[in-house]
């Protein structure tokens, strides 16, 4: 792998910006390709971002021969598909959170990458702050005892009218796959898989998931409560408590900047992470240190637990009966 190493990213969409916006604080990272399925989204993006190469489809843009890495960004329906496109194109892909729509589906990529021997990763990028790693230190170390209960909250309120795919049942649309992900994530990072589920929801007009109110069990006996939305606004804020003391994250905790530590008989003691860039920036250095190490995967996020990940997706949204078009169809398809 040489040091340059040379990106392209697929859609052009809001993430797509911040991406963007996130690799020119990289070092030895080169924006060297953008793909649309038009022609004159793709020229537009990459003006505004100096990209030299612009494709009008995607497929042109996975066939380019200098490119190293792929970034997906397109809407979560086509996670699977745009990313299976590029891994058989012989790409590295760092594709974006969730995962996929389904656990069936992770675990198709997970598989083409292996037997390929091509790198894969989910672009989860709280797991890549600075703060994310002295929080795990913590934990570890055992700061605050055996860690046993997580609350966080992830809402934010939203209309049909500010953001349409939000509120799509076929691009995976809901707080679910787009916010609770994160409260998701956070759990496994902290607990594993759990092995009981309760949940309330609501599901809007469109057929989406609007709210919803979750408690994770795990095989330990911990247990993670959370709350997420796409109609109401929430602190964002997650506290994961032990025996002997917890841990704040303060809002937004999916941007993890600062963090207040209480132990029994000790002075809270806040700790500040500044970030560099927008964040975006940690996620794609990790990706191009396990390219240069000649590495298939990351063990910051790695592919067994965003497959495990999807499958307590999976396993929260059944008994709502929310069902996407790619769940009966087994797969999605799109043009360009």
């Amino acid at each position: 792998m040489n040091e340059m190493i040379n990106w392209g990213i697929l859609g052009t969409g809001m993430i797509a910006s911040e991406f963007a916006e996130g690799l020119s604080h990289v070092s030895g990272a080169r924006l060297l390709v953008v793909g649309s399925r038009a022609a004159h989204s793709a020229q537009e993006f990459g003006n505004l971002y100096d990209i030299p190469r612009q494709y009008g489809s995607y497929q042109d843009l996975v066939q380019d021969p200098d490119l190293d890495v792929i970034y997906i960004s397109s809407p979560h329906t086509f996670h699977h598909e745009h990313s299976l496109l590029a891994l058989r194109a012989g790409k590295a892909v760092l594709c974006e959170k969730p995962f996929t729509i389904n656990a069936r589906e992770a675990a198709e990529l997970v598989r083409e990458s292996r037997q390929r021997k091509l790198f894969l990763m989910e672009a989860m990028w709280t797991r890549f702050f600075p703060l994310m790693q002295e929080l795990k230190g913590i934990i570890a170390e055992g700061a605050i005892g055996e860690v046993n209960t997580l609350i966080a909250d992830f809402g934010i309120r939203r209309s049909l009218e500010d953001v349409e795919r939000l509120f799509r049942l076929e691009l995976g649309g809901g707080a679910l796959l787009d916010l609770g992900v994160y409260l998701v994530s956070l759990a496994s990072m902290v607990f594993g898989e759990p092995d009981r589920i309760a949940s309330v929801v609501e599901l809007g007009e469109t057929g989406v998931d609007e709210r919803a109110s979750i408690i994770l069990g795990f095989p330990s006996g911990a247990q993670a409560s959370f709350h997420t939305s796409i109609r109401t606004e929430t602190p964002k804020e997650a506290v994961i408590m032990g025996t002997s003391g917890r841990i704040r994250i303060h809002s937004n905790f999916h941007r993890l900047v600062q963090m207040t530590l209480t132990q029994d008989g000790e002075p809270d003691r806040v700790i500040d992470g500044p970030i560099v860039g927008n964040g975006m920036n940690y996620e794609a250095e990790e990706v191009m240190r396990c390219l240069r190490s000649g590495l298939t995967e990351s063990q910051v996020m790695p592919l067994d637990e965003s497959i495990s990940i999807m499958k307590t997706l999976d396993r929260i949204r059944e008994p709502w009966g929310l069902r996407y078009p790619a769940d009966q169809s087994g797969g999605a398809t799109s043009e360009g």
